[in-house]
């Protein structure tokens, strides 16, 4: 089974320290995958909400299937990810005790079916934004140095 990306959430790994990482299942629409074969699709301001026992997907921005007429789906509707039982309990006790964040991570084609990696993660402050950022740059300068010389 072959693994293509379709799109990645940078900006999560920028705002948040990302623990744990699950892989779900979604919940869609016949346009919504034609969009997503397309890669018309934005992770950015995305979060999973968990409600009476549902994990959902919220604020991702999945563009419209441009062959899709009148029976186009709502770029941003709430959609369901499919997860077990024991997985949903897990993530709910993580964010109402712990404090952590829900967010979609990448969204890819495995096989047949499309999937959403999402992590928890607990939120950085901005001194941690910069600082994170400061090791970033010493390891890439680093790993440049290394290369010259070898």
């Amino acid at each position: 089974m072959g693994i293509k990306i379709i799109s990645k959430n940078r900006k999560a790994f920028h705002n948040f320290e990302i623990g744990e990482k699950l892989e779900a299942g979604i919940e869609l629409q016949g346009t919504e995958v034609k969009a997503l074969r397309a890669t018309k699709v934005n992770l950015g301001e995305g979060w999973v909400d968990i409600d009476s026992g549902e994990a959902i997907l919220k604020d991702c921005h999945i563009g419209h299937y441009e062959f899709g007429n009148r029976m186009n789906h709502d770029e941003t509707r709430p959609r369901r990810l499919l997860l077990n039982k024991r997985e949903l309990i897990k993530l709910s006790r993580s964010v109402n005790e712990k404090g952590f964040s829900i967010v979609p991570l990448k969204i890819y084609f495995k096989g047949r079916y499309i999937k959403v990696e999402i992590g928890l993660g607990k939120g950085k402050k901005h001194f941690d934004k910069r600082e994170s950022s400061k090791k970033k740059d010493a390891s890439r300068e680093m790993a440049r140095a290394l290369k010259h010389k070898g």
